[in-house]
């Protein structure tokens, strides 16, 4: 394998990784007696939290849901096309 077709894997792999995550706490959202820094609960919250904290700074819950989780499910499928997708700008260059 070249190193362009690694770069292409492993990015590919640790954004449907993260939009797996993300999906992952927009179910915990649903139950709110989940307590987030409990084990197995936490391998979830642990790293989505330091990109939703900010967002909710700047988009807050609206009327008490918090929609931060499904912005970033939005902004990381538009990247991994970019950039991994069948059009996407590595794959482009790989080939």
């Amino acid at each position: 394998m070249q190193p362009l077709e690694w770069i292409n894997l492993g990015l590919g792999l640790v954004l449907g990784l993260l939009t797996l995550l993300f999906i992952l706490r927009i179910v915990l959202t649903w139950y709110p007696q989940a307590n987030l820094g409990q084990f197995p609960f936490n391998w979830v919250a642990t790293p989505t939290e330091p990109f939703l904290v900010p967002t909710r700074k700047i988009i807050p819950p609206i009327g008490g849901v918090d929609i931060s989780p499904v912005i970033w499910v939005a902004i990381i499928s538009l990247l991994r096309e970019l950039l991994v997708g069948e059009q996407g700008l590595l794959y482009l260059l790989w080939r």
